[in-house]
C-alpha cells in the first residue's frame, strides 16, 4: 500500500469516528435539554421545526416530537404544523443515517437487523418510506442501516420527508381533532 492511500484510509477512518462522536453527543445534549420545549413551541411554526430536528436527532434515546406535533395541530393549521414537523423530522433523522454510513459496529446484526438491511437492500427508498411512515421508535436503525448500505443521501432525505411528513400529518389533524371534540362535546374553549 502506498503512503497517500495509507493516509487517505486513516483519514477516512477519523472522519467516520469524528461523526460517530458527533452522533452521540448531540444525543446526549438533545436527550438533557428534552424539557425546555416550551421555548421552542413559543416561535410557532420554526419552533416546531427546530423542535422536530432536535427530538429526531437523537439516536436511540426517545424524545417525544410527536406529542408536540399533536398539541400544536389544535393550535395551528395542521397542515403546516405536519410540513414543519416532518421536515425537521427529515433533518433529524441524518444522524441515524451518518450514524450507520461510519460503520456496522454500531448497527446490532441481529436477526431483525438483517431482514431490515435485506428488506432496504431490495427495495431501497419505498422501505424507507414504509418504515418513515409508521410510528415506531426504530426508524434510527433504519436511518443508520441506508447509511451503512450507502444509500444517496438525497434519496433517503427525499423518503424520509414524504413518510415522516405523512405521518405528522395524521398526528397533527388528530390533534386538531381533538380540540374540535373537546370544544363541542364537553364545553372547553369556546
Amino acid at each position: 500500500m502506498t503512503v497517500p492511500s495509507v493516509r487517505r484510509r486513516t483519514g477516512l477512518a477519523l472522519a467516520r469516528v469524528g461523526a460517530l462522536v458527533g452522533c452521540i453527543a448531540i444525543s446526549v445534549y438533545i436527550f438533557s435539554i428534552r424539557d425546555q420545549t416550551q421555548v421552542l413551541v413559543s416561535y410557532g411554526l420554526p419552533g416546531i421545526f427546530l423542535f422536530s430536528v432536535l427530538a429526531n436527532a437523537t439516536v436511540i434515546l426517545p424524545a417525544p416530537g410527536w406529542a408536540l406535533t399533536f398539541a400544536m395541530g389544535g393550535v395551528l393549521h395542521p397542515g403546516a404544523v405536519a410540513l414543519a414537523a416532518g421536515a425537521g423530522a427529515a433533518l433529524g433523522e441524518l444522524t441515524g443515517y451518518l450514524a450507520g454510513y461510519t460503520g456496522q459496529t454500531i448497527v446490532p446484526h441481529s436477526p431483525t437487523y438483517v431482514a431490515l438491511e435485506q428488506w432496504t437492500r431490495r427495495y431501497g427508498g419505498p422501505a424507507i418510506l414504509a418504515l418513515a411512515l409508521i410510528p415506531n421508535p426504530f426508524f434510527d436503525i433504519a436511518g443508520a442501516t441506508a447509511g451503512v448500505l450507502r444509500m444517496p443521501l438525497g434519496m433517503f432525505l427525499l423518503w424520509t420527508w414524504i413518510g415522516k411528513t405523512v405521518k405528522m400529518l395524521v398526528i397533527a389533524y388528530a390533534g386538531s381533532a381533538s380540540v374540535d371534540w373537546l370544544e363541542t362535546y364537553l364545553g372547553f374553549g369556546g
